[in-house]
Order: structure tokens, then C-alpha cells, then sequence
């Protein structure tokens, strides 16, 4: 997702989301400096002045921001208490995370098809293009939609590979991440699409 602008979410977020690195496909060690940060975080704070028109949604980007600074845990705690599509699927990103795979999958089964995925399919799409050719993922899109399924098993054959198969999916679940966050604090804020 090339347009992701860490601005757009407000001064708590911004500070969150500025200079990270890629999503890593495990759990990754956890950037301890930015507990305290995520500690204080609360819906009130992530809304910056805005109205929070979804709550739940509202605690999926908390969820989303535990998760990208690699606090599995803590993610978890907030998006099993989220029994909404959304909140299943921040649970699915982060049992594959926790390589946990048939976890993520059952997540993923309740998710169900998600308003993100048609870009995700196309991001997915870009990233393969723009990628050596090596077979792992080119199949990420079963008929020209995003199968979070396939992607599930694509990660557990990267993790096993490393390489360029590896990095091309960390790429891969960045822009799920950016879009799935992105989607949220929109929804949740009413922010326009």
C-alpha cells in the first residue's frame, strides 16, 4: 500500500507507525521501547478528536498496533474479545504469526470474505509482478480473489524457505496489515474512504 501515511491516524498512531520495518511472517522480538507507548494507548487517545463511530473497530486498530510492533500476546488479548469480521481477522494475522496455522485458518474461516480483500489481491498481485520468479506465491489468487488460505500455507512454506520467498511475503502481509488498519480506523472513526 504505496499511499500508507502514518498522519492520516493522528499523533498517537503516527508515532506508533513512523519508521517500521516489514511485518515479519513469526512472531519477531517485540520493540520493547514502544511498551510504554502502547501501554497508554486507548481508544480516546487513537481517535485524536474524532468521534469513535464503532467501538469494536476502534479496538481492532488497538489490536493492529499491538501486532505490528510484534506483542503477540497483547494483540491477542483484544482481538478475541472483537467477535466481529474484522476482529477475526487481526486473530488470524496473529495465530499465523505464532505459526500456529491451523488456528490462523479457523480465524480466517470466520472472516469469512473481507472488504479488503480485493485490494490486498491486487497489492499481492504487484508485489509477485515486481518479484523474482521462484513459484512460491503466484498462486495467492485463487479466480482473481484473495485467498487468505492459500496465503496461511504460502507463509509456513516461506518461513521453511527464507530467502526471497520469505521477504516477498513479509511484503505482502505489510500491506494486509496497512490495509486492515487503514480499513479499521476508517470505520472507526468515520473517516472517508
Amino acid at each position: 500500500m504505496d499511499d500508507f501515511d502514518p498522519r492520516t491516524y493522528g499523533p498517537a498512531c503516527e508515532e506508533l507507525l513512523s519508521e517500521l520495518s516489514p511485518c515479519p511472517l513469526a512472531a519477531g522480538q517485540p520493540h520493547r521501547d514502544r511498551r510504554p507507548q502502547l501501554a497508554d494507548l486507548s481508544i480516546d487517545s487513537v481517535a485524536a478528536g474524532r468521534t469513535v463511530v464503532d467501538r469494536d473497530m476502534a479496538s481492532c486498530c488497538l489490536s493492529g498496533l499491538w501486532l505490528v510492533h510484534n506483542f503477540l500476546d497483547e494483540s491477542h488479548t483484544i482481538s478475541q474479545q472483537i467477535h466481529t469480521t474484522s476482529g477475526s481477522y487481526w486473530h488470524g494475522i496473529m495465530h499465523r504469526r505464532e505459526t500456529d496455522f491451523s488456528n490462523s485458518k479457523y480465524w480466517f474461516r470466520r472472516v469469512g470474505q473481507h472488504p479488503i480483500f480485493a485490494d490486498l489481491g491486487i497489492a499481492a498481485r504487484d508485489s509477485v509482478a515486481a518479484a523474482p520468479t521462484h513459484g512460491l506465491a503466484e498462486n495467492l489468487q485463487v479466480g482473481g480473489d484473495w485467498d487468505a488460505f492459500h496465503f496461511v500455507d504460502t507463509c509456513q512454506a516461506a518461513l521453511r524457505m527464507g530467502g526471497a520467498s520469505q521477504r516477498l511475503c513479509e511484503e505482502i502481509a505489510q500491506s494486509e496489515w496497512q490495509l486492515l488498519f487503514d480499513y479499521c480506523y476508517r470505520h472507526a472513526f468515520a473517516l472517508s474512504t
